[in-house]
């Protein structure tokens, strides 16, 4: 079997120019003007003008997440409480579970709806099925009586679970008896979008079962492998460090220590210096939560830099991410702020100074928009301000947040370059990104294909520095490469 790939015929984003691309052992070895180089014993590949880049990854998702998502009945169309109880009500007469079931959903964002969840209502809608709903943000979870008590948590009259309490409980895991195939699968899927790698932010194991799921043939796809706080003393007892390969073709590498300081903004937990509407000042988490506080940032961000492991930090509130920002300036360290939804007009140059990336998910910023115009009034003009962190200086990674929002960055890329999506006008449009950004921001900062690259690569259909919002979102992909090797191809 050939080691060597001469793709000929490819063309360049926005010029055109024709090139042909020399492959070998895994890396890009020549690139050279169309019709220039002999097969010379490489498999020829004619790609017939079709566009050739970097492969792209996504920087932040919760695989398992995305993973079990198609087994949770889908409840991101409902616009009431009453609506998604309909929906729980219909899974329960449509497919009855068997004895030591649950019912399991995934979707609901309830900033917005004009009626208010509650246990009682859930618990006649099912009194004797354990029924788990997991907000489309994964900060919260409605449940009735019968799933608090399999889950070991307390309920009040309203039957939603917030924040540590939610995920720190076995609720997220509910109809997660996944196989190796069910991962095979998601990680083809993402491939045929032209993805190369993840960023894991599971809240698992994740640096024990990546490598054996590669074992097991999950190999379609690189994974930086994340260490929750919880985790930590056994990654640093293990020697762990930051981009050390755990498994022998180094598809999977150890990522970054995972804090999450504060919510989100749909459950009206991200850390703000202002209250959210309704909640007077002095009231408890009128402001958010702090999930971590400074201090205890300090300490777990010292002892994992002391090991040899980096940092990626949740902050999605103004408050949450001045205050990490000023941990990181503390410690002299640079880093990951995962998020970045919110953030004061002087901190916008501090991610630059300070050496710290800004890995977003710009389709947020869309399923998002009009929680924001209500629970941040006065503030949108720096939500999700991709353009403003782009001018400070600060270095882009873009994500999707999956199971928040699909594992597909063609999406992300056309709501950070276009911030509009189906028929509603551009949101806050001075904040849109250049094309030419987004893409690099997808692609680990590559701008094009280089000889010494890794071999990872994405063939597309389309332009994409020219291609219409629509056209973008929906790239078509004819293939895609990891290490030389085809994890798709449409050709």
């Amino acid at each position: 079997m050939t080691n060597a790939i001469l793709l000929r015929n490819a063309r360049r984003y926005r010029d055109g120019r024709r090139f042909d691309l020399h492959l070998r052992d895994g890396r890009v070895a020549r690139v050279v003007p169309a019709g220039a180089l002999p097969a010379s014993g490489a498999e020829p590949i004619d790609l017939d003008g079709r566009y050739a880049g970097p492969g792209l990854w996504d920087e932040h998702v919760h695989f398992t997440q995305w993973v079990i998502r198609r087994r949770r009945i889908d409840l991101s169309g409902a616009a009431s409480a009453a609506e998604t109880l309909d929906l729980v009500r219909a899974a329960l007469a449509r497919d009855p579970l068997p004895a030591g079931g649950v019912l399991a959903g995934f979707g609901f964002r309830d900033a917005l709806w004009p009626d208010a969840p509650t246990l009682r209502a859930l618990d006649e809608v099912a009194p004797d099925i354990p029924v788990v709903l997991v907000s489309g943000d994964l900060h919260c979870g409605w449940v009735n009586s019968r799933a608090a008590a399999r889950l070991g948590v307390a309920v009040d009259a309203s039957g939603v679970v917030r924040e540590s309490a939610w995920i720190d409980s076995p609720a997220l895991a509910e109809n997660g008896a996944l196989s190796v195939a069910d991962y095979r699968d998601a990680a083809g899927a993402a491939a045929r979008r032209g993805v190369v790698g993840i960023v894991d932010f599971e809240n698992a194991d994740n640096v024990r079962a990546w490598p054996e799921r590669v074992a097991a043939g999950v190999t379609d796809l690189r994974v930086e492998a994340s260490v929750w706080p919880d985790r930590l003393d056994d990654a640093l007892a293990r020697g762990l460090r930051t981009g050390a390969p755990l498994d022998p073709d180094g598809l999977v590498t150890v990522g970054r220590l995972k804090v999450v300081v504060d919510g989100s903004l749909n459950t009206r937990t991200a850390l703000c210096w202002e209250p959210y509407p309704g909640l007077e000042p002095g009231s408890p988490h009128a402001c958010g939560v702090a999930s971590v506080t400074p201090a205890e940032l300090r300490g777990l961000l010292g002892r994992a830099h002391a090991g040899g492991i980096g940092a990626a930090v949740h902050a999605i509130g103004d408050r949450a991410n001045a205050e990490v920002i000023d941990v990181f300036e503390e410690l002299g360290l640079p880093g990951v702020i995962e998020h970045a939804q919110l953030v004061r007009a002087e901190d916008f140059p501090r991610f630059a100074r300070l050496g710290l990336v800004a890995s977003i998910q710009p389709e947020h910023a869309m399923d998002d928009r009009d929680v924001a115009d209500r629970l941040w009034a006065g503030r949108t003009d720096r939500a999700f301000a991709f353009a403003s962190l782009h001018a400070a200086g600060a270095v882009l990674r873009l994500g999707s947040d999956a199971p928040v929002a699909p594992l597909d960055p063609w999406q992300a890329i056309a709501s950070a370059v276009t911030r509009s999506r189906g028929d509603r006008p551009a949101w806050h449009p001075a904040q849109r990104l250049p094309r030419e950004v987004a893409l690099a921001s997808s692609a680990r900062g590559r701008t094009g294909v280089s000889p010494g690259d890794p071999a990872d690569l994405v063939i597309l259909d389309l332009d994409p520095e020219t291609a219409a919002r629509d056209d973008l979102r929906a790239m078509p992909v004819a293939g895609t490469l990891l290490g030389g090797r085809w994890t798709w191809r449409a050709l």
